[in-house]
Protein backbone atom coordinates (compact mmCIF):
# COMPACT_ATOMS: atom_id res chain seq x y z
CA UNK A 1 0.00 0.00 0.00
CA UNK A 2 1.39 3.41 -0.93
CA UNK A 3 1.90 5.80 1.94
CA UNK A 4 -1.05 8.14 2.22
CA UNK A 5 -0.71 11.55 3.80
CA UNK A 6 -3.54 14.02 3.89
CA UNK A 7 -1.00 16.84 4.39
CA UNK A 8 -0.51 16.74 0.62
CA UNK A 9 -4.21 17.59 0.17
CA UNK A 10 -4.80 21.00 1.82
CA UNK A 11 -8.50 21.06 0.84
CA UNK A 12 -9.26 17.92 2.85
CA UNK A 13 -9.75 19.17 6.38
CA UNK A 14 -10.26 16.96 9.42
CA UNK A 15 -9.20 13.67 7.84
CA UNK A 16 -6.23 13.05 10.15
CA UNK A 17 -8.24 10.43 12.06
CA UNK A 18 -8.87 8.56 8.81
CA UNK A 19 -5.14 8.41 8.17
CA UNK A 20 -4.55 6.94 11.64
CA UNK A 21 -7.38 4.46 11.14
CA UNK A 22 -5.93 3.30 7.81
CA UNK A 23 -2.51 2.72 9.41
CA UNK A 24 -4.06 0.69 12.24
CA UNK A 25 -6.12 -1.39 9.83
CA UNK A 26 -3.16 -2.06 7.54
CA UNK A 27 -1.33 -3.79 10.41
CA UNK A 28 -4.16 -6.25 11.03
CA UNK A 29 -4.85 -6.95 7.35
CA UNK A 30 -1.34 -8.18 6.51
CA UNK A 31 -1.98 -11.58 8.10
CA UNK A 32 -4.01 -14.03 6.04
CA UNK A 33 -5.80 -15.75 8.92
CA UNK A 34 -8.64 -16.33 8.99
CA UNK A 35 -9.52 -16.15 5.32
CA UNK A 36 -12.56 -14.06 4.45
CA UNK A 37 -14.88 -13.06 1.61
CA UNK A 38 -16.73 -9.81 1.02
CA UNK A 39 -19.73 -10.14 -1.24
CA UNK A 40 -22.29 -7.64 -2.46
CA UNK A 41 -25.73 -9.04 -1.63
CA UNK A 42 -27.76 -6.17 -3.16
CA UNK A 43 -27.27 -2.62 -4.43
CA UNK A 44 -26.85 -1.35 -0.88
CA UNK A 45 -25.84 -4.36 1.20
CA UNK A 46 -22.73 -6.45 1.74
CA UNK A 47 -21.71 -9.55 3.66
CA UNK A 48 -18.37 -10.33 5.26
CA UNK A 49 -17.79 -14.08 5.70
CA UNK A 50 -14.90 -15.34 7.83
CA UNK A 51 -13.83 -18.99 7.90
CA UNK A 52 -13.87 -19.74 11.62
CA UNK A 53 -13.97 -23.55 11.70
CA UNK A 54 -13.36 -24.81 15.22
CA UNK A 55 -14.59 -21.64 16.96
CA UNK A 56 -17.89 -21.38 18.83
CA UNK A 57 -19.99 -18.22 19.04
CA UNK A 58 -18.77 -17.73 22.62
CA UNK A 59 -15.14 -17.63 21.42
CA UNK A 60 -15.82 -14.85 18.89
CA UNK A 61 -16.47 -11.15 19.42
CA UNK A 62 -17.49 -8.36 17.07
CA UNK A 63 -17.11 -4.70 18.01
CA UNK A 64 -17.59 -1.42 16.17
CA UNK A 65 -15.68 1.63 17.34
CA UNK A 66 -14.99 4.81 15.39
CA UNK A 67 -16.14 3.24 12.10
CA UNK A 68 -13.75 0.29 12.58
CA UNK A 69 -15.33 -3.17 12.67
CA UNK A 70 -13.14 -5.55 14.67
CA UNK A 71 -13.68 -9.31 14.75
CA UNK A 72 -11.69 -11.32 17.29
CA UNK A 73 -11.43 -15.01 17.96
CA UNK A 74 -9.89 -16.52 21.06
CA UNK A 75 -10.01 -20.25 21.83
CA UNK A 76 -10.62 -21.35 25.38
CA UNK A 77 -7.95 -23.64 26.80
CA UNK A 78 -9.01 -27.25 26.47
CA UNK A 79 -8.90 -29.25 29.69
CA UNK A 80 -8.50 -32.55 27.85
CA UNK A 81 -5.09 -33.01 26.24
CA UNK A 82 -5.46 -34.27 22.69
CA UNK A 83 -2.78 -36.07 20.71
CA UNK A 84 -2.89 -35.00 17.07
CA UNK A 85 -1.37 -37.14 14.33
CA UNK A 86 -1.94 -34.24 11.94
CA UNK A 87 -3.18 -30.75 12.81
CA UNK A 88 -4.34 -28.83 9.74
CA UNK A 89 -7.22 -26.81 11.20
CA UNK A 90 -5.84 -23.59 12.62
CA UNK A 91 -7.58 -22.42 15.77
CA UNK A 92 -5.15 -19.75 16.91
CA UNK A 93 -6.46 -16.44 18.15
CA UNK A 94 -6.99 -13.72 15.57
CA UNK A 95 -8.13 -10.18 15.00
CA UNK A 96 -9.52 -8.86 11.70
CA UNK A 97 -10.39 -5.19 11.14
CA UNK A 98 -12.48 -3.48 8.49
CA UNK A 99 -12.93 0.28 8.08
CA UNK A 100 -16.53 1.21 7.34
CA UNK A 101 -17.44 4.36 5.44
CA UNK A 102 -20.00 6.78 6.80
CA UNK A 103 -23.46 5.45 6.11
CA UNK A 104 -22.47 1.77 6.40
CA UNK A 105 -24.32 0.13 9.27
CA UNK A 106 -23.70 -3.31 10.76
CA UNK A 107 -26.74 -5.56 10.53
CA UNK A 108 -26.93 -9.04 11.98
CA UNK A 109 -24.13 -11.54 12.53
CA UNK A 110 -24.61 -15.30 12.52
CA UNK A 111 -22.72 -18.59 12.20
CA UNK A 112 -23.44 -20.91 9.29
CA UNK A 113 -21.47 -24.04 8.27
CA UNK A 114 -18.21 -22.86 9.86
CA UNK A 115 -18.52 -19.30 8.55
CA UNK A 116 -19.11 -16.17 10.60
CA UNK A 117 -21.43 -14.01 8.49
CA UNK A 118 -21.74 -10.26 9.13
CA UNK A 119 -24.27 -8.27 7.14
CA UNK A 120 -23.66 -4.60 6.33
CA UNK A 121 -26.17 -2.10 4.93
CA UNK A 122 -25.38 1.17 3.18
CA UNK A 123 -27.87 3.89 4.09
CA UNK A 124 -28.83 6.43 1.46
CA UNK A 125 -27.38 9.79 2.42
CA UNK A 126 -29.27 12.96 1.69
CA UNK A 127 -27.53 15.91 0.14
CA UNK A 128 -27.61 18.76 2.68
CA UNK A 129 -27.21 22.33 1.51
CA UNK A 130 -26.60 24.90 4.19
CA UNK A 131 -26.42 28.66 3.64
CA UNK A 132 -23.81 30.38 5.81
CA UNK A 133 -24.54 33.95 6.80
CA UNK A 134 -21.69 36.44 6.47
CA UNK A 135 -21.56 38.81 9.44
CA UNK A 136 -19.93 42.22 9.47
CA UNK A 137 -16.97 42.66 11.85
CA UNK A 138 -16.98 45.85 13.93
Amino acid sequence: MAKLSFGAYPHMLGFEQLEKLLKRTEKSSNEGYPPFNIEQTSDRSFRISLAVAGFSEAELSITLENRQLVIQGKKHQETVTKIFLHRGIATRQFQRSFVLADGIEVGEAFMEIGLLQIDLVQNISTNIIQKIEIKTQQ
